[in-house]
């Protein structure tokens, strides 16, 4: 009877089923692909040269599409960035301006006697000062009206009001500021409060009329009032 060694080298279906089994289990081989790298399942683990022309071509689609996103991510971010330093950070920004003009107000005697009446010692910390009236009752951030122009002589106007609160009354804020052609910053033209019941009553500017109290000029080395 024929030994099982003998049939083996005699017999070739024998023979490669041994070459099959040593290929596979020889620690340097490598493994047969059973799927094809398409754009949704590539993960890059083969390498480039051992790629077909159409799966070349699904990595090549697949890493034009990441690239694609990252450079939206980029743009997007320094495009919110520039709005917050355009709106927010910079010393011109409607915020900026907002703060300065309610900060100013709240500061000044004769506001807090208007918006937090004269019985008793009041501070500015009573009196708030927000934008347009809201539909929602939770929003915290309010729109602040405001519009910017520039004449014919090159001068930037900018117009804004917002609304101030205290314990007795309520009054609203107008402001218009100048920039001049070449200048930095903004300068005030007018800071007024307007209160119900009351005259307008000017913080900056108004024919003259300075925190209250109408500036004083000089003509000819003589002071007039």
């Amino acid at each position: 009877m024929p030994s099982v060694a003998r049939l083996a080298r005699q017999s070739p279906i024998l023979q490669h089923i041994r070459l099959a089994t040593t290929s596979s289990s020889s620690p340097g081989s490598t493994a047969i692909r059973t799927r094809r790298v398409t754009v949704t399942n590539d993960t890059g683990a083969v390498p480039w040269k051992e790629l077909k022309m159409g799966e070349k071509a699904a990595r090549a689609t697949q890493q034009s599409f990441n690239f694609g996103l990252i450079m939206l991510g980029i743009t997007l971010t320094g495009a919110v960035g520039y709005v917050l330093w355009l709106e927010v950070f910079s010393t011109d920004s409607k915020t900026a301006i907002f703060n300065r003009a309610a900060d100013q107000v709240r500061k000044d005697p004769r506001c807090i006697e208007l918006l937090a009446g004269t019985e008793g010692l009041h501070t500015k910390r009573e009196i708030k000062a927000y934008g347009e009236p809201s539909w929602s009752r939770w929003a915290r951030n309010r729109t602040i009206a405001s519009r910017n122009e520039t004449d014919r002589a090159g001068v930037e106007h900018m117009h804004m009001h917002f609304y101030v609160e205290g314990p007795a009354a309520k009054g609203t804020v107008q402001v218009h500021m100048l920039r001049m052609p070449g200048q930095k910053d903004f300068e005030y033209k007018m800071l007024a409060v307007d209160v119900p019941g009351q005259k307008r009553y000017f913080l900056e500017g108004g024919d003259g009329i300075i925190g209250g109290q109408r500036s004083q000029g000089r003509m000819f080395g003589v002071r007039w009032n």
